[in-house]
């Protein structure tokens, strides 16, 4: 009763704020029930543009957010429709709120629905079935992508704060992002309803075996689904934040370099949604302002440039303007491997030459100060007003962490792409996670968190080495001259479900003929 009562209150003062505005700025507003797959009622605001003709019209289809309804997108559909002539469907995705059926989390009948929108708008609200793009925000993105997979009449994407991998989003390298699943289930019981898949999904989550969570990523992953895309022709435009907490960036960047059609990339400071979040609301926003200029070229036909511009956009993780590139990869212009030495006085260092015969043993199970912050607040304090997720070096104890010094930068340099890892350990336990993280360090020893990745040593035999060797998150950074980048891996992260075993150790070391490095990409 509540949560209805809550919803109509929303939608009566969305309706009262855009109608009188709508009379008079060419476009109306509409509440509207739209039958979804198999008939399910699903709930939307129609915006159509006034004054224009009798059409029929582009048209823009925004499917909600996790835990959002369709008040989400009026603003800007707003500004679509009175600006550029766009109907516009904001809709509340299927199972929560007032739309009916359950969660599915992106599955069949939720992607159905995109195209059963379009269906809707185009026989009902003077939506041009030539002319059709899609757009959303989170889990709206994710639908947006799955569904030019399926529709080919959707000409254009824009998808903002994504996943294109569910796996390797909620479990990067076999390594539960509690948070995040904490987050997505807290919202889904709270607003909507979850279906078998969500309610198993929670069950083994709760229970410890994530691990059997991890079959329903692959039919709900646009990285499984390139080819179908590709062929379809859709242009797809990503936004997504350095420090999305949920959705991380790396396999954003994976998906993009696979797409052949026209494509876009954003990558800018923030946590999830927060890059976009304003600009949803018809508020000024260059991530919208973007997306706008996208389907006014790929939708409505508007020869405004964009196809011309640097189609990979990245904006510095600590501050800084615009930088574009022609490719992904070229954002990378040289890479340094700095080989991991071993420990004086605790703490080794990263050197241009290969050392080797060394070995480093911490204490496993123990926090350290070392951590990736607080999802949608570490990440959102970072975009928004520069603060970035700190350490005091000198406190990392180096009995429950390996530390690695890099060399002081005579000039600034910027660190542009995923650093990657390859390490010798040796884990006493069969199970131990580790936490990656690099650092921008001061004279001082006080820093900030560049980028970093988990990773879980699973069935392990004690005492006998593993080779590890993966990519930390992609970021671009800037560091000023006289800092230096500073390795640490430890065995604990609030962010993270850790499987470290308390009172167990892990070894690094660095064979004569596999030596343990870092490898730095630079811009």
């Amino acid at each position: 009763m509540r949560r209805s009562l809550v919803l109509l209150l929303t939608t009566l003062l969305a309706i009262g704020l855009l109608t009188p505005v709508a009379q008079a700025a060419g476009f109306s507003t509409a509440y509207r029930t739209i039958p979804g797959a198999g008939g399910t009622p699903i709930r939307a605001f129609v915006i159509e543009p006034t004054g224009r003709g009798s059409g029929p019209f582009p048209l823009l289809v925004l499917p909600s957010s996790w835990g959002i309804n369709n008040v989400e997108y009026v603003g800007a559909a707003a500004k679509f429709a009175y600006e550029s002539g766009y109907v516009v469907v904001s809709y509340t995705s299927r199972g929560f709120y007032d739309s009916g059926g359950e969660i599915d989390v992106s599955g069949p009948d939720t992607v159905a629905d995109v195209s059963k929108v379009i269906d809707w708008a185009v026989g009902n609200a003077k939506g041009d079935a030539g002319k059709v793009g899609v757009a959303g925000i989170s889990y709206g993105a994710g639908q947006a992508l799955l569904a030019a997979a399926v529709d080919p009449r959707i000409k254009a994407v824009a998808s903002l704060s994504t996943w294109t991998d569910l796996a390797r989003s909620l479990y990067p390298n076999e390594t539960v992002n509690s948070q995040a699943v904490e987050v997505l289930l807290a919202a889904g019981n709270l607003v909507g309803r979850p279906g078998p898949v969500l309610r198993q999904a929670e069950t083994a989550y709760r229970e410890g075996r994530f691990e059997e969570v991890v079959p329903i990523s692959e039919s709900r992953s646009a990285a499984n689904k390139i080819a179908a895309i590709n062929a379809n022709g859709a242009a797809v435009m990503i936004g997504n934040a350095w420090n999305d907490g949920i959705f991380a960036p790396g396999q954003v960047t994976d998906l993009f370099t696979k797409l052949t059609g026209p494509k876009r990339l954003m990558l800018s400071p923030g946590d999830h949604a927060t890059a976009e979040l304003f600009g949803a609301a018809g508020l000024p926003n260059e991530i919208w302002a973007s997306v706008g200029r996208w389907f006014d070229k790929h939708v409505r036909g508007v020869d405004n440039g964009i196809d011309r511009e640097a189609p990979v956009n990245l904006k510095p993780n600590n501050g800084g303007g615009w930088r574009t590139f022609p490719s992904w990869s070229a954002a990378t212009a040289a890479q340094d491997t700095l080989y991991l030495t071993g420990p004086s006085w605790g703490t080794g260092s990263l050197a241009t030459t290969a050392a080797t015969g060394w070995q480093n043993r911490i204490a496993a199970g123990w926090p350290t100060v070392a951590d990736s912050g607080t999802i949608l607040l570490s990440g959102a304090l970072q975009g928004f007003f520069n603060i970035p997720t700190g350490v005091s070096m000198p406190l990392v104890d180096r009995n429950a962490a390996a530390v690695w010094w890099g060399p002081t930068y005579s000039r600034a340099t910027t660190v542009s792409g995923a650093p990657r890892l390859h390490a010798t350990v040796t884990p006493s336990a069969p199970t131990t996670t580790l936490y990656a993280y690099l650092y921008d360090i001061g004279s001082l020893g006080l820093g900030s968190l560049v980028t970093h990745k988990p990773i879980t040593v699973r069935d392990a035999t004690p005492g006998v080495a593993r080779t590890l060797d993966f990519a930390l998150e992609p970021v671009v950074w800037d560091v000023p001259a006289g800092h230096r980048l500073v390795l640490v891996v430890d065995t604990v992260d609030p962010r993270y479900l850790s499987e470290s075993t308390l009172g167990s150790t892990v070894t690094f070391s660095s064979p004569a003929a596999d030596p343990s490095w870092l490898r730095v990409p630079r811009g």
